[in-house]
């Protein structure tokens, strides 16, 4: 995976996205190119197998253009298509919108919101939690059974 690393100011808050008023104290380098489910892969906490299964309903995620947007885009969103030789760009989008919620829908009841939360959005495990009302150190393994299942669903062995 490529990197893009960014310098940003850091306060309490966390990194700040925009340059501050004056000079700035301190800053890091955050890379935009890691998720959350990069970062857990890179750490080892996740198989090899979740995290294609990951990367693939990120992807269809992103085919379809379900990511909520303030104003009209016209911008095609630029993946490379493997399996979906043939179709326009519309039926690929459509595709993509299929499969996604069929993934989610053999992830379970209950387990589309970690997915989305943390695959899709790019939300943080103890974030997603904290969201989600749900206990300390118990996101990993939900999410854990979420993508286990929508491999078996993408049929990566």
């Amino acid at each position: 995976m490529q990197r893009k690393l960014v310098e940003r100011e850091l306060t309490q808050e966390g990194p700040r996205r925009e340059a501050g008023v004056g000079r700035r104290r301190r800053s890091v380098s955050v890379n935009l190119a890691e998720s959350p489910l990069t970062w857990l892969h890179a750490h080892g906490h996740l198989e090899d197998r979740l995290f294609d299964a990951g990367e693939r309903l990120r992807a269809d995620y992103e085919r379809a253009q379900l990511a909520s947007s303030v104003t009209m885009r016209w911008d095609p969103v630029r993946i490379k298509t493997t399996g979906d030789a043939g179709l326009s760009p519309g039926e690929r989008q459509i595709a993509a919108r299929r499969r996604f919620d069929e993934a989610c829908s053999a992830a379970g009841k209950g387990l589309g919101d970690i997915l989305w939360r943390v695959v899709c959005a790019g939300e943080t495990l103890p974030a997603a939690e904290r969201a989600l009302a749900w206990p300390a150190r118990s996101g990993k393994l939900v999410l854990k059974l979420a993508l286990d299942r929508v491999a078996d669903y993408y049929r990566i062995a």
